[in-house]
């Protein structure tokens, strides 16, 4: 590992609790997961997050706000550069330090942290997608990606090699599903916070078929059409859901109750958000934190089971 800056004193341990710390502090319920992986498993698993946190607040920091098109464009361009950087073994700070370490640990492909920039960068220029698939590809870079970065973490089960092949699904397209469907969940969770921003992800050939306009969404209007949408929303999310379910199965045997009680805390919040009626204008949906203690028992019995 080669470190640019030589006054850096690294110190791994210290850098992964800071991880965890960011982690613990912005995904409760991603983070509630992780702490049911061996421990080097999760430290893997904050650092991946935190190099995507940082990837996103490129976009979306207080800072950001105040950055021009062109200036969030140079940001990208440059942070593209240091992960091409981090995986050749040169690091600036602690925290690509950590992302160095992780890599070598357990080696993975490039491609899918530079996808996942380029889902950044349809944020500059594009608030609004025509229909599911221009969203679909979205929500693969932001976030299906996620599942790629994190497979060769968790790892598999030796019984995935010597399963039939055609009776198997590919376990990067569930992993990718897993993420898909988060990102959907995210979505339907910050449409209020995300309209303050003037983006609309909810496809616009959805809004057409319910009856609801932009003008509609903007004011916040709750209606039987803004119902109706919504419940198609979550359906489709749902879907995502199911498609990702397969693939756990096959995970290593210390990721299965993990990424299971991940899925069905995020998943809920889906719960959650019919629970406020579909105002997602007026109140962030969230799992509460008694919900996923209930939880934790019933997600090992279905790891266990599958």
């Amino acid at each position: 590992m080669k470190i640019l800056n030589s006054d850096s004193q690294l110190n791994l341990e210290e850098a992964y609790e800071a991880c965890r710390q960011e982690t613990a502090l912005w995904a409760k319920t991603f983070y509630l997961g992780t702490l049911l992986l061996p421990k080097y498993k999760r430290q893997a698993i904050w650092a991946i997050y935190v190099w995507c946190r940082r990837t996103d607040e490129l976009m979306d920091s207080r800072e950001a706000q105040q950055c021009s098109v062109a200036e969030l464009s140079d940001r990208l361009d440059m942070w593209e550069e240091r992960t091409k950087a981090i995986f050749s073994g040169v690091v600036k700070d602690d925290l690509d330090a950590v992302m160095a370490d992780t890599i070598e640990r357990y080696p993975q492909e490039i491609s899918p942290y530079l996808d996942m920039i380029a889902g950044q960068r349809m944020d500059l220029n594009r608030h609004r997608y025509a229909d599911f698939e221009e969203l679909r590809l979205y929500c693969y870079r932001v976030a299906g990606t996620v599942g790629l970065m994190t497979q060769k973490v968790l790892g598999l089960d030796p019984a995935y090699t010597n399963a039939p092949w055609s009776s198997i699904p590919d376990p990067s397209e569930s992993a990718i599903a897993l993420g898909i469907a988060n990102q959907l969940t995210n979505i339907l969770r910050d449409v209020g916070e995300d309209r303050g921003r003037g983006r609309i992800y909810i496809p616009q050939e959805d809004l057409q078929r319910f009856d609801y306009s932009e003008e509609d969404l903007m004011n916040g209007k709750l209606n039987g059409n803004w119902t109706e949408l919504m419940t198609f929303q979550l359906t489709r999310a749902r879907e995502w859901f199911a498609l990702s379910e397969e693939g756990v199965r096959w995970l290593s045997a210390d990721a299965r109750w993990p990424v299971w009680t991940s899925l069905r805390l995020y998943r809920g919040i889906l719960d959650a958000i019919e629970k406020l009626d579909y105002d997602v204008f007026n109140n962030r949906a969230y799992v509460k934190t008694w919900q996923k203690i209930i939880d934790l028992p019933f997600s090992y019995l279905i790891a266990q089971s599958r």
